[in-house]
């Protein structure tokens, strides 16, 4: 891309961010906003200065931001601005995405799992089924799933996650065969998944704290190894002799764009054997699972 193109495209995401930012301007009403309405108001909406008052920012720079000038936006200062805005999260995704910044706060509250995933889920079994996002935090999971796995309800919220589980619990580490093979792939797939979201808090908690708890996940983490997601098979070893081993493959069903990057994981048996143990399991209700 040549200096010019890159700068004409610049300047193109100024001018729609500016026009962006008027139209939701003029479209909070005084009386939304918390601000007292004068007898004559010519301006739809509230006015510049009611915004930039709102956000703790000056006048001119927003008057600038809304012209389009090439000042410098950071996310800090964005996100006072659509607050003030009452912009909804797919207003405010956008308004961040034509900044060309990073939203300090996209995933403070994450994206419920609508109902609709959790009948499919549910309906799965005697399969596992789980609901992940890109962090591999798991949002929700079947009985099935908590019957082969172990029931991530039982789990702090903060450990309710694939790869920490990978990493720390001992569970996993005695039942997942070739869980020492797994590992490396999935830190992997982590740090692939992370590049787009390198500058989100909760992309970098979650890191933080496996660094701190895994000295096996911060020497692989080191090698700076990534990989895709794909199709493959586990082998489970359960804890009751009587299941015995599971050959499972996971199988990824990636959910609509608004969903946050959740994605319904299902683990389907590739052989009879695994087939009839896991309906073994479920007619007797998981009672040795644990």
């Amino acid at each position: 891309m040549t200096t010019a193109v890159a700068a004409g495209s610049a300047q193109a995401r100024r001018d729609e961010l500016a026009a962006f930012l008027r139209s939701r301007r003029e479209r909070i009403s005084p009386e939304q906003a918390g601000v007292p309405r004068t007898a004559r108001r010519r301006t739809p909406g509230l006015r510049r200065e009611e915004v930039a008052f709102l956000a703790a920012v000056g006048v001119t720079w927003y008057t600038w931001l809304e012209q389009g000038r090439a000042i410098n936006v950071s996310p800090g200062v964005l996100d006072a601005v659509v607050r003030a805005l009452q912009m909804d999260p797919t207003e405010r995704a956008h308004a961040f995405a034509l900044a060309g910044t990073v939203d300090p706060h996209a995933e403070t509250a994450c994206s419920p799992v609508t109902e609709t995933t959790l009948r499919t889920m549910r309906k799965l079994a005697p399969y596992p089924a789980t609901v992940k996002n890109a962090r591999y935090d798991i949002l929700a999971a079947n009985q099935a799933y908590a019957d082969v796995f172990g029931d991530p309800q039982e789990l702090a919220p903060e450990h309710r996650n694939a790869l920490w589980l990978m990493a720390t619990s001992e569970r996993w580490r005695t039942q997942f065969v070739e869980r020492d093979a797994m590992l490396p792939v999935i830190v992997a797939k982590f740090r692939q998944a992370m590049a787009e979201h390198v500058a989100e808090p909760a992309w970098q908690a979650r890191l933080d704290g496996l660094l701190a708890a895994s000295e096996e996940f911060r020497a692989l983490w080191e090698l700076h190894d990534v990989a895709p997601m794909a199709p493959h098979v586990k082998r489970y070893l359960h804890p009751d002799p009587e299941i015995g081993l599971l050959r499972l493959e996971h199988r990824h069903l990636w959910l609509s764009p608004d969903s946050g990057g959740h994605r319904l994981v299902a683990y389907v048996p590739v052989d009879d054997e695994s087939e009839r143990r896991l309906e073994k399991l479920a007619a007797r209700g998981g009672a040795l699972a644990g």
